[in-house]
C-alpha cells in the first residue's frame, strides 16, 4: 500500500479512536453517602483495631476526560466515630482526643490530582482536624462499575500532627501514632 493511502487511513483511525475515547468519558458529581465509607485502623497495645465514621458529607467533581481538574471536599462529623466500643467512642470525644465540643468536624479539601496509571491517581489536599491543618496525599483508585464509580483510597494520618491523644495518651507504644485511613466513595455516573 502506498504511503499516500496510509496517511488518510491513519487519520481516519486516529479520529475514530479519539471519538471512541471521548464517548466513554464519564463524569461523577454526586456522592452516595449510604454506599460510601470512611474507616481507620491503628494498633492498640500490639493489637490491630478497626473503626469507622458514620456521618460525613462529600462533594465530588470528577471527569474522566480531564481528571487533573477534579476536586473533592469532605466533612466528617467526629462524634459519629465507632471504634468498636461505646466507652472508647465516648473517650474519643474528650479534649485529649478529638475535643468534639470545640472541634465537631474534620474537613478535607483537595488541591490537585495527579494521574498515575490504570485509573489510579494521587490526590493532594489539606486536612483540618482539631484546629490544625496539614497537607496530605492519598492514593486513589477509580473502579467504574455499570452506572457508578467507586473511588477507593488510603493514607496515613499521624496523631502527633493533629494533637490527637494528648497527655497520658501521647505514648505511641500503647496506641500507634500511625492511623491508617481508608475510604470508599461511591458516585453515580452522570
Amino acid at each position: 500500500m502506498s504511503s499516500r493511502l496510509l496517511r488518510p487511513a491513519a487519520l481516519v483511525a486516529a479520529l475514530t479512536l479519539g471519538a471512541s475515547a471521548w464517548a466513554h468519558a464519564v463524569e461523577y458529581k454526586r456522592v452516595n453517602p449510604t454506599a460510601s465509607q470512611i474507616a481507620f485502623t491503628y494498633t492498640l497495645m500490639g493489637a490491630r483495631v478497626y473503626g469507622t465514621f458514620g456521618k460525613f458529607q462529600a462533594k465530588l467533581d470528577f471527569d474522566s476526560a480531564n481528571p487533573t481538574a477534579a476536586s473533592a471536599e469532605l466533612t466528617i462529623e467526629l462524634d459519629s466515630i465507632d471504634a468498636g466500643d461505646s466507652e472508647a467512642n465516648s473517650e474519643l470525644q474528650k479534649p485529649a482526643w478529638f475535643n468534639t465540643a470545640v472541634y465537631p468536624v474534620a474537613t478535607f479539601e483537595s488541591s490537585s490530582v495527579k494521574v498515575l496509571a490504570d485509573n489510579r491517581y494521587e490526590v493532594a489536599g489539606k486536612l483540618s482536624l482539631k484546629g490544625l491543618t496539614r497537607n496530605v496525599r492519598a492514593q486513589v483508585t477509580l473502579k467504574p462499575q455499570s452506572a457508578i464509580g467507586v473511588f477507593s483510597g488510603e493514607f496515613i494520618l499521624k496523631r502527633a500532627d493533629f494533637k490527637v491523644g494528648e497527655g497520658e495518651w501521647a505514648d505511641y507504644g500503647i496506641i500507634s501514632n500511625d492511623i491508617n485511613i481508608k475510604f470508599r466513595v461511591v458516585a453515580p455516573a452522570q
